[in-house]
């Protein structure tokens, strides 16, 4: 295989899909869909940023806040609304895409809503107090159960069926590929889920789940620490796991959560994923609270509560601590890509809450870098589809589910973005995840942009067209986004690193917040350190306050 640099298109398709997908690749671009765009966040001002750009802002034009926060995804909105929450609305929220969320937004079509990437929250557990919170706010907690536990409004859990997975010619409930399956598949399967009721069992000797969410809450403890030195596949091999079956779908799950293949994942990260949502050994996982458009509509509810103070489309470039000006505060230029000015504000407390790579890009410091190092910190990119289709695809075994994985494939499968509406006939949207964990790092950016719409198009139907061969001509419309940095990477070494343990400390009055100080992208994280950070700068300016962790 030639390097991924010089890959032609047939090759890295080849390698993003696998040969039996792209098999397909250049049959179907006779039947592309009638329309689509090719998506992505703007990654022009944010490489022009990159490349130096830094516009000067008049001095005497700064504007006074007490606050300023850096990212408008759901650790920064989180922030706000904490702040708000609080009593304190003298913040502004700056992002530097057209819509707040990053990867949690979503897209509407019609009547249709739809995720552009995260799509659900597991119910979260009773010590996820803020979550609650939040979740009581929205009117998605009702009450609690005998046990303290949050009870979810009906509407908001995923109705059944929930998932599927298509194996040998036919769909079959859950995501383990059971049709097929031999004794010694079942058997690795049963040991498998033993050993992971084991870590959900046990607990440290200060009283602490072995994995749990948020990740803070968890065990730091030398046995948990350990696993973060292997990669998931040589934890599978020690454990003598060599079911192909068992393997890809903890290959998937790793995929699912972290865009990494199983071999590319930390252990920890990979018995995170399975150890960490269920209250006890034995139960099924924690029920899955979602809605038509995903997270999309948690990014609604914390925007519209901290209303016109998120200001969308301002680039932060600099951020120049108090003491490096002669000034008292901190001063933070940003480009308002609307009217194509620089704008500054001078505020006590910055909130970072952008990725972890951008602080040294964007954070001065006396030798003009701060002192961390991005390389630690590696993203993954990812490909989110959202196919219209004008009816159902034809199914021959059992109904469309909310996920529905191809077993297989690279993909991630779909979600059925009608599903939480009852809607089981008809128009739908279905949304298709793909991580490029094939291809790594900045050779992943540069072939995610190098394929165009008809490319991805092909690639997406190709996939599709294994569980459902009809597809192509039920497509109305696919719009393809592109996402460069879409999540950090829990690979061997990261999550119990130094790197990760520096990024959460302060540098005196800017403060961070982002899942990459977890190590894990999930929703749950990005709350926890949003609301953390929120709550650094309100003990700082000695508000007296009950914490929401």
């Amino acid at each position: 295989m030639p390097s991924p640099r010089h890959l032609n298109r047939r090759e890295l398709l080849t390698v993003l899909i696998g040969a039996h997908a792209a098999l397909w690749v250049g049959c179907s671009r006779s039947s592309l869909p009638p329309q689509g765009e090719l998506l992505s966040p703007d990654f022009s001002i944010g490489h022009r940023i990159r490349d130096g750009f830094r516009p000067a802002v008049d001095p005497n034009k700064f504007l006074r806040t007490s606050i300023v926060i850096v990212g408008g995804g759901i650790a920064g909105l989180t922030a706000a609304w904490r702040l708000k929450r609080a009593g304190i609305e003298d913040f502004v929220v700056m992002e530097i895409d057209s819509v707040p969320g990053g990867t949690s937004r979503s897209g509407r079509r019609g009547e249709f809503r739809f995720p552009w990437g995260a799509h659900y929250v597991p119910t979260p557990m009773k010590n996820q107090t803020g979550l609650i919170a939040l979740l009581e706010e929205m009117n998605v907690v009702v009450g609690r159960d005998a046990d303290g536990e949050p009870v979810i409004a009906e509407e908001f859990l995923c109705r059944a069926p929930q998932e599927r997975v298509f194996v040998d010619g036919k769909w079959s409930e859950g995501l383990y590929p059971m049709i097929g399956a031999s004794d010694d598949d079942l058997r690795q399967l049963s040991a498998f889920r033993s050993l992971m009721d084991e870590w959900i069992e046990r607990r440290d000797p200060e009283g602490r789940r072995m994995f749990a969410i948020p990740v803070a809450t968890g065990s730091d403890c030398d046995e948990v620490r350990a696993l973060d030195s292997m990669s998931m596949s040589r934890w599978m091999d020690e454990q003598g796991f060599d079911s192909s079956r068992l393997r890809w779908l903890v290959d998937y799950s790793c995929r699912d959560d972290y865009g990494l293949s199983l071999e590319q994942t930390s252990a920890w990260a990979g018995i995170f994923y399975f150890a960490s949502r269920n209250k006890r050994a034995n139960d099924s996982s924690a029920d899955v609270i979602t809605w038509p458009e995903g997270n999309g509509r948690v990014v609604d509810y914390l925007a519209s509560s901290v209303g016109d103070r998120v200001q969308c489309s301002h680039a932060v470039f600099d951020i120049c601590p108090a003491g490096l000006t002669g000034r008292q505060q901190h001063e933070v230029s940003a480009w308002d890509v609307q009217s194509s000015q620089a704008v500054g504000y001078q505020a006590d407390h910055v909130i970072f809450a952008a990725p972890q790579f951008l602080v040294s890009r964007l954070v001065r410091s006396e030798g003009d870098k701060v002192s961390r190092d991005p390389r630690k910190f590696r993203y993954g990119s990812w490909v989110v589809a959202n196919i219209h289709l004008r009816d159902r695809p034809i199914e021959s075994d059992m109904a469309m589910s909310w996920d529905n994985v191809i077993y297989g494939s690279k993909s991630l499968g779909y979600v059925t973005s009608t599903h939480q509406t009852g809607s089981d006939h008809g128009e739908t949207v279905l949304t298709w995840y793909y991580a490029l964990a094939e291809v790594e790092g900045a050779i992943g950016r540069q072939q995610l942009l190098s394929l165009s719409w008809s490319d991805w198009a092909e690639f997406i139907i190709a996939d599709l067209q294994h569980a459902h061969p009809d597809i192509a001509s039920k497509i109305l419309n696919l719009d393809v986004m592109r996402w460069g940095h879409a999540m950090i990477q829990p690979r061997p070494g990261f999550v119990w690193g130094d790197a990760r343990a520096q990024a959460a400390k302060p540098l005196g009055n800017i403060h961070f917040a982002n899942t990459d100080l977890s190590g894990v992208a999930l929703l749950e994280e990005a709350f926890y350190h949003g609301v953390r950070a929120a709550e650094e700068v309100m003990t700082a300016r000695g508000h007296e306050f009950q914490s929401l962790l």
